[in-house]
Formats: structure tokens, sequence, C-alpha cells
């Protein structure tokens, strides 16, 4: 960190200390801990207030097929992560993420399959996706192994596929992992204006300046210089907001990736078979198409369209204050976020624009986050690169509903708040001047922050 960067964490960390009212001794504070996953609200995972009786319909049909368990016969592999998009995303309820128990162990062997579960897969950790950095020549990766075949499985008979070397490969450090992102309130984040988040960018630029925070949105181009990857969303020039590092435009296009690379499911957006091997071909090509002999509206809709409604009209969560401490520490947590700089990138809330939905028409988003891809230093760094976001470069994750996630940071590699938020602070990091004001905090002060990260 450069002087004038020390000296503005200094600053800043002395006025937020100083407007800090306590009459406890600093001495006698024991450390701040993650208070830890707050109670699930009863109507998590519910629809978005507003809808219409066609748009509720809509949104059940989709809800019914994320959570459809897919076989060979429906279009599933010949590679995959798993068999059903609810899978992944359950915590705390259909659209969220990682759950207690990863569900891709009993999985693998599923129907007399003969998957290997590498050791990186755990029971109790969380669900992944593995991405190589490299390929055998050294030229850039960066794309999902699927973990898992059909080979073995009673309804999969004549085909014979293996799994990579993923023991090899993440030994040679070439592996790295990705976990779901939660897609509550999706449909408000895919409404958001693109003048919006760059307005927001550029509000905010003076003081991200002053901490070493820069910033930039992921725009869809057709190829990026910045990075050397074309981007598989088009080239409208517009800025994409889904997905770990921001590489996806829309939920629809999200969906269908999603379904292809996570399940091995054809559709009509991704319709070759990422793998075509004689032999595990047990659906048409593409897998998931329009039926144009339904009777209309729901019936006549494949499964990706499904999926993308079931995010869009998916209700955000909902803070609560049911968290130790309560409302006040709460409410300190929550003032002691902006003045130590961590909502100069997880911003509080922004706005929608126009919709032809009108639950989702001029809205406001408190998803806590600018939408933009940021340099997270050495320590986070994944080495893939997509679109414009480079391989230390990260979406500033959406912190709506972290009060209930189980895993933290883009791997999983964290199940405390406080170690999520220590990894921000690495060699390179343009989170370093906030981690340095946090870590000047009281434990009090601490505490009250964490509290207030699990309040939403």
């Amino acid at each position: 960190m450069n002087s004038k960067v020390a000296m503005t964490a200094f600053v800043l960390t002395l006025a937020v200390t100083l407007s800090y009212e306590t009459n406890i001794s600093v001495s006698a504070v024991p450390g701040a801990r993650d208070p830890g996953v707050r109670t699930i609200r009863s109507d998590t995972g519910a629809p978005i207030a507003g809808l219409s009786r066609t748009e509720q319909a809509f949104f059940l049909a989709g809800q019914d097929e994320f959570n459809e368990a897919e076989t060979p016969d429906d279009g599933l592999g010949p590679t995959m992560n798993l068999d059903s998009c609810g899978g992944c995303h359950s915590q705390p309820a259909t659209g969220g993420t990682s759950p207690a128990v990863n569900p891709q162990v009993a999985f693998a062997n599923q129907m007399g399959a003969r998957n290997s579960i590498p050791s990186f897969i755990r029971r109790d950790g969380p669900v992944r996706e593995v991405r190589f950095i490299r390929n055998g020549d050294g030229s850039a990766d960066g794309g999902v192994h699927s973990l898992f075949t059909l080979y073995g499985r009673s309804d999969a008979s004549g085909c014979f596929l293996s799994q990579p070397d993923f023991e090899g490969e993440y030994g040679r450090g070439n592996a790295i992992f990705r976990i779901p992102t939660p897609v509550f309130g999706a449909g408000l984040i895919e409404q958001i204006p693109d003048r919006t988040i760059l307005a927001n960018q550029a509000a905010t630029a003076p003081r991200r300046q002053q901490l070493g925070i820069g910033g930039k949105a992921n725009i869809i181009v057709p190829f990026s210089t910045i990075s050397g990857q074309s981007n598989h969303n088009g080239n409208d020039g517009t800025v994409a907001r889904f997905g770990w590092k921001a590489q996806n435009k829309s939920l629809l296009i999200f969906s269908g990736e999603a379904y292809n690379v996570e399940m091995g499911i054809s559709n009509e957006l991704f319709p070759t078979e990422r793998e075509e091997a004689r032999g595990c071909q047990y659906a048409m090509t593409p897998n998931d198409v329009t039926n144009t002999a339904g009777t209309g509206g729901v019936d006549t809709m494949g499964a990706t369209d499904k999926f993308a409604l079931f995010m869009r009209f998916l209700a955000p969560p909902v803070p609560s204050t049911d968290t130790p401490g309560g409302a006040s520490s709460i409410s300190r947590g929550k003032a002691l976020f902006g003045d130590t700089g961590c909502a100069l990138c997880h911003t509080a809330s922004m706005q929608t624009g126009n919709s032809s939905v009108a639950a989702l028409r001029n809205k406001p988003v408190n998803l806590y986050s600018d939408l933009l891809v940021h340099d997270m230093g050495v320590g986070l760094r994944d080495g893939v690169s997509q679109g414009q976001a480079g391989p230390r470069e990260f979406r500033t994750a959406p912190l709506w509903g972290l009060g209930q996630r189980l895993f933290f940071l883009h791997d999983g590699r964290s199940s405390d708040l406080v170690d999520a938020i220590k990894q921000h602070g690495s060699q390179g990091s343009e989170a370093n001047g906030v981690i340095a004001i946090y870590n000047n905090l009281g434990e009090f002060q601490k505490q009250d922050l964490l509290n207030f990260l699990r309040s939403l």
C-alpha cells in the first residue's frame, strides 16, 4: 500500500474510532466472531411480490423444472456435475447456494456409476465445479471440466467415458473451483440499467481512488484485448452482470450455459454436446428445445426459458434483526460498513429501470454490490479470464442473503465470515486499503460489523 493510501486509511480509521461510542475497555474485549447462520425466513425462495396470476404460473413451472432430477433420457451427460439445478442451489431454499450436505458425493455413484470422488469434493464441503487453468500444452484453458460421467450407470449402458485426472491437476495447482452463486432477486439485478451501474462507478471514483480501489464493468465485446478471450454473450457493448466474473449478460444465457455445462444437457442456446463420444448419446440433440407441439404458454417453453423465468421472478432476500446483538448492533455495524469503505464496492442499493414486468419496474435493488469486477490480488487469484475479467478479477459478490450462507468466496474455501473478510487482503488486492481500516477497528466494532453482515 502506498503512503497516500496508508495515510487515508489511518485518517479514516481514526475518524471511525472517535465516532464510535463505547464505555468498555478495548483490552477486555474478546475477539470478534462470526455469529453464524441466522434463522431462515419462511418466505425465503418465494416469488417476488406483485406478480400477475400468469407470471406466478410461470414461476411455479420454472421452480418445478429447476428442482427436477434429470436422467440420460432427458439428455443428462455424458459428463456433468449434478443432475439438477436445485441440488446445487438449495441453501437456504431453492435458488440459494451450496447446502450443508454436498449432493455431489451421493450422486457420484448413483445408479451404479463408477465415478471416483476427488479429494476436494467432501460431504460437508461446498458444491464445486472445476476449471483447469491451462491445457497440457501450456495454452490457456479456463473451461469447466465436469466431475462425473455416465460410465457404469444402469440407465446409460454402452458409455465408457473416464473422468479427467482431477487429483493430478489439483496436485499441480492447475485446478480451480467455483461454487454456485445464489439467484435470489436475480430478476431485479437483470433490470438495473447499464447507465445506473456506470453512474455509480463514476460517483464513487474519487473515494475509491484514495483507497486504491479500481473496478470496471465486464463489457460484452467480441474480443477482449485485456484478457485475450472472447466473450460468448455477443458483441453489443453492454454490461454483463451474472456469474463470479460477471461473464453472463442475461438470466436466459446464464440458464442455457449452466444446463449445458453443469448437467451436459444441450439446448437451443448451446445446441452442441460438450462430449460427443459414441455410445453416450441417449436423447436428441439439442436435448432441450421449444415444444412446438405444445398447447401454448408454459407447455410450449423449453427448460432453459423456465429456469430463467423462475430466477427472474424469485424474491430477493429480506434482512433480519434476528442475530446476536440485535437492532442496535446491526445499526452500528451498518454505519461502520460505510465508514470503513466496504460500501464502495458493495453498493447498498441501486434501482431498476423500465420493465415489461410491473413487479420489476422502477424498484429498489438492495444487493450490496456495484456489479463491477475488481482485482482481488494474488490471494484470491484463480488464473482464469472471462471476457474482460482477468485472472485476478471477480465481480463484487452481492451480499444480500449473506446471513444464510454456509460457504464464502468464489471457491467456497471459507465457512467463517471473519476469515472471508481477511481473505480479501493480499498482494495487489484493491481491498487492501479497506482491510487495513477493518483490522484497526476495535473488537466490539468488528462484532457490530459482523452482526450487520449476518443480518442481510
